[in-house]
């Protein structure tokens, strides 16, 4: 089923146009909602809206928007001070620029909304668009206002139609050098870095939309269910991180690609040379396995033992032939 537009209008780019439609991405009918439930009666609880200074309970269609300038002091804003707000982006996705898909900050995406030809007028001029920016791998910057606010969004190609996702002003965003400031400015050990890129590697997959499920959500819905039936569900004991184990990162490396054992707790940094071998291409470590030929017992010493397991196989059978007589 279609979803109703949220926003009617053009795009455009320079003397080029055709009509569109922004809808929503998000279907907010599939997520659990709550009501407040006075538990003494198992009535809903119902929100009053009321007058902060007479307590006068007023009905929202009636009330109007107001901007405080100064403490406790407002000035109203009417639905005609809304409109002759109105710029060139309530109508038009007009495109100013086109910029490296990959120049944009994933903190900078907010919302995401399908961007689709509206009507059968001006078709051609949509696939057109979406194709070139499909094959210049670039994203269309524009502007758009929704909700009475204008968002730069970013326009991007995706099957047969695009998407265009709101960004965030820099203002919106907390600084991000005040939360890396404490990050070490090292560089780390390269064979780490090297094991690290083959770890990934062989976890590469392809993304599937159930991989962004929500466990959380799945989880409660199972003890709602249960609760309707009159049962109940026992929480899983949380798992708690131990924060205090260091472990040996290279060897911690190598274990997760098979490579050699598991990081013993309370040792850090790279495994000593006298326990740690380069490995070969097949993963193989050649100086233990050299070491430990050397330390076999001699060549000379293995005629000694094999005269010595024939002594014993001769003596155990000639014992043995006095209790076959017997028996």
């Amino acid at each position: 089923m279609a979803t109703r537009p949220i926003w009617r209008g053009h795009l455009r780019l320079a003397l080029v146009s055709c009509p569109v439609a922004l809808h929503s991405v998000v279907r907010s009918s599939g997520t659990l909602r709550f009501h407040f439930i006075n538990p003494k009666t198992g009535n809903r609880v119902r929100m009053v809206t009321m007058d902060a200074e007479t307590d006068e309970e007023l009905s929202r269609r009636d009330l109007v928007k107001g901007y405080e300038f100064e403490k406790d002091r407002y000035v109203l804003m009417e639905d005609e001070d809304f409109e002759a707000a109105r710029i060139e982006s309530s109508a038009t996705l007009t495109v100013a620029k086109f910029v490296d898909r990959a120049s944009i900050p994933p903190v900078y995406f907010d919302t995401s909304y399908y961007l689709a030809p509206d009507g059968d007028a001006g078709q051609d001029v949509f696939v057109v668009l979406r194709d070139a920016i499909e094959r210049s791998g670039q994203a269309a910057l524009s502007r758009v206002v929704i909700g009475r606010r204008e968002r730069a969004v970013a326009i991007l190609p995706m099957g047969k139609g695009m998407v265009c996702h709101t960004l965030h002003e820099p203002r919106d965003l907390y600084a991000a050098d005040d939360v890396f400031g404490s990050v070490d400015d090292v560089t780390p050990d390269a064979e780490m870095v090297k094991l690290a890129t083959q770890l990934i590697d062989r976890q590469e997959g392809k993304f599937e939309p159930a991989d962004t499920e929500d466990r959380y959500e799945t989880r409660l819905r199972e003890v709602i269910d249960a609760k309707l039936r009159g049962e109940g569900i026992s929480p899983d004991a949380p798992e708690e991180p131990d924060r205090s184990n260091v472990i040996d990162l290279m060897a911690a490396l190598k274990a997760s690609l098979g490579r050699g054992e598991a990081a013993e707790p309370g040792r850090r940094g790279r495994t000593p040379a006298k326990t740690a071998a380069p490995a070969d291409a097949k993963g193989s470590a050649k100086a233990p396995a050299k070491a430990a030929a050397k330390k076999s017992s001699p060549a000379k010493a293995a005629p000694r033992k094999e005269a010595a397991r024939k002594t014993a196989a001769k003596g155990s059978s000639a014992k043995a032939q006095p209790t076959r007589k017997r028996a």
